[in-house]
């Protein structure tokens, strides 16, 4: 398993005191890391410090507030691929089975597109895959880390950090793009319910769904309003 990946899907979900124990190993594991810059691994401190030292209410408060009231923050990665399109139901299917191919059965209620439930599975599959499935996701990663940085989160850290293990360049149209959408304001709780209702999403067995790789379909990541077509397994 990769340990780094798996640390940072952890870092990624809802802060619990469970989670607040592991941070010194969670820590040690990132700060030992090589694929990073010593620049990146310094960058992560102050997050694994505050997870580590600060009120467990304030910080799922922070975390509330940044990812689960703001879609442009959305961890959910199709999110930002298909927002209200059908078509996300479709990647959605692909990206379970994708998972259930590889032996991965997700043990949450997230939905499958959920950024650490995906770090999870990358976990635990090839060097090369992982890069590449990153890679496909990079530019999304870098509006997010944008964003997380205009609200001085730590938490971009980890989206710098991403980057780096993906070894690209983000596209600098597609972050453009990505950022043109407004800016959701987290205290606005009547707009933001009638945002969801507006994109919920629903999925189940499809008999016409392929088993593509993860990244074969965050590679339409470029093409917000596309299908995301069957592709063949490696």
């Amino acid at each position: 398993m990769d340990r780094t990946l798996k640390s940072f899907s952890l870092l990624l979900s809802y802060p619990t005191t469970e989670l607040q124990e592991a941070m010194p190993e969670i820590g040690g594991v990132l700060a030992s890391d090589t694929r990073l810059t010593s620049a990146a691994r310094r960058d992560l401190r102050p997050l694994v410090e505050a997870m580590s030292k600060d009120d467990i209410y304030d910080l799922q408060e922070r975390f509330v507030m940044l990812f689960d009231r703001s879609r442009s923050l959305s961890l959910n990665l199709f999110e930002h691929v298909h927002g209200e399109s059908r078509d996300r139901g479709g990647a959605m299917v692909s990206l379970l089975e994708t998972y259930r191919a590889g032996g991965f059965e997700p043990a949450t209620t997230e939905l499958p597109d959920h950024l650490p439930v995906l770090l999870e599975f990358l976990s635990t599959r090839p060097r090369a895959e992982v890069q590449d499935t990153l890679a496909d996701a990079a530019h999304i990663f870098e509006a997010i880390r944008a964003r997380l940085e205009n609200r001085e989160s730590p938490y971009q850290a980890v989206f710098s950090a991403l980057q780096q293990l993906a070894n690209v360049t983000a596209d600098a149209n597609a972050v453009a793009e990505l950022l043109e959408q407004p800016e959701d304001d987290p205290n606005d709780l009547e707009a933001l319910d009638e945002v969801w209702e507006e994109s919920e999403v629903t999925f189940g067995p499809d008999p016409n769904a392929g088993c593509p790789q993860v990244r074969d379909i965050l590679s339409r990541i470029d093409q917000p309003a596309g299908p995301v077509p069957p592709a063949a397994a490696e």
